[in-house]
């Protein structure tokens, strides 16, 4: 349903994956300061700096094709 007063949901999936990427972004910052005592196998790959990354870039665009306009 598309008409004046609906938001698309498609710009609360943006919202939800920008504040995941910024999340996870977050983590594989602060593992990467702080590495764990035991670290997994492939930790040298920093996978969750890259999905972050990826998530935020994702989220945004969703976030900024689908922001609600004002209705004049």
């Amino acid at each position: 349903m598309h008409g004046p007063g609906f938001i698309s949901i498609w710009f609360f999936i943006g919202v939800l994956l920008t504040v995941y990427g910024v999340l996870i972004t977050a983590t594989g910052l602060w593992e990467l300061i702080s590495p764990p005592s035991n670290p997994p196998v492939f930790a040298s790959l920093h996978a969750s700096i890259w999905w972050g990354i990826v998530l935020l870039i994702i989220g945004l665009i969703y976030f900024v094709r689908f922001f609600p306009k004002k209705s004049s």
